[in-house]
């Protein structure tokens, strides 16, 4: 039984995957902006939807670990797994837009993350602050997108705008509904084998939820939309940490066990941090990062775009691996 609701669950995240790409593409095409925009908003918040259901689920339900657990270990599956695995699949273009303020973004909100949790708990202000800081990168996003003038590269949407926004809620509870059914086999699995919440949270729980954005990625990239697959990851990061962490904190305050998921959220911010080394040009950026200063991050608007190569995805999926056998 378990089997089945593993294979109805792929099923169904191919399938959302899928219908993702295909209304997020056609709704870039109509409001005018670039693929990537929407990758890092519409379909980072579709993929982020089980993170949001699993944690605030577990939040009130008393399990405080799956609900940090989840986010944290997903915001690594998303870069190391991921993009890793999509990465290994072909070379995968990125934009300077997503190393100047995507990822920048991502990166500060990783560290506020780690700072909120030191004092044992996200509490409701700071659910609060992370939603409004949420809700400016999403305004920013557009507002960057559409003074770039990126949109007069893009083609004829193929659906209506209602359309579009239909395909895309059918492809989020798709995605939601599968990704639900492989979290519960998963767990009944692992939980047989005494395996702790931690545990389950940051590897079962994590990979379940980060599979829409898998689905996503992999279609993305099958279909040569580049900026949606790295789009879609960063954004999810961004969703998982402002939204998911945001909201959820804002409705009930998250106790935290810093000292258990330290070394996760470490782990985390240096999977980020290789993501930013992969993708940049070296020898050409190293140069403006030494001009700038190290410690400046304004030098990151200065960076140019770059290529996720084949051996760097295959090295990100190596060090995800490394890490959940570290962890077990």
């Amino acid at each position: 039984m378990e089997y089945l609701k593993l294979l109805g669950g792929l099923i169904l995240l191919l399938t959302g995957g899928d219908l993702l790409v295909r209304g997020g593409v056609s709704l870039a095409r109509h409001f005018k902006v670039s693929t990537l925009v929407i990758g890092i908003t519409v379909v980072a918040f579709g993929t982020s939807a089980p993170e949001f259901i699993v944690s605030l689920d577990a939040a009130i339900s008393g399990h405080p670990e799956i609900s940090i657990g989840n986010v944290v270990g997903s915001n690594i599956a998303n870069i190391a797994l991921v993009l890793g695995l999509t990465g290994t699949l072909m070379v995968m273009p990125v934009k300077r837009e997503t190393i100047r303020f995507a990822w920048p973004v991502m990166f500060i909100a990783s560290i506020m993350f780690y700072l909120f949790i030191m004092n044992g708990h996200v509490g409701r202000v700071e659910g609060i602050f992370f939603f409004v800081a949420l809700l400016w990168f999403i305004r920013k996003s557009f507002q960057r997108s559409r003074r770039q003038k990126e949109a007069h590269e893009i083609l004829p949407p193929r659906y209506s705008v209602p359309v579009g926004f239909l395909i895309i809620a059918v492809s989020v509870v798709a995605l939601a509904f599968g990704s639900r059914i492989l979290i519960e086999g998963a767990s009944t699995i692992a939980r047989s084998l005494g395996v702790t919440e931690r545990i389950i949270s940051i590897t079962v729980v994590a990979f379940g939820t980060s599979l829409p954005e898998l689905a996503a990625s992999v279609m993305a990239a099958i279909k040569k939309e580049a900026d949606i697959s790295i789009g879609n990851i960063i954004g999810s990061n961004i969703f998982n940490l402002l939204g998911v962490i945001g909201l959820t904190a804002a409705i009930h305050p998250i106790p935290v066990d810093f000292a258990s998921f330290r070394i996760d959220v470490i782990w985390m911010l240096g999977f980020a941090l290789a993501l930013l080394l992969f993708v940049i040009p070296l020898r050409k950026n190293l140069a403006v990062l030494r001009e700038s200063g190290w410690h400046n991050l304004s030098a990151l608007q200065n960076l140019e775009g770059g290529h996720l190569l084949r051996i760097e995805g295959f090295l990100l999926f190596v060090f995800y691996v490394v890490y959940v056998v570290s962890i077990i």
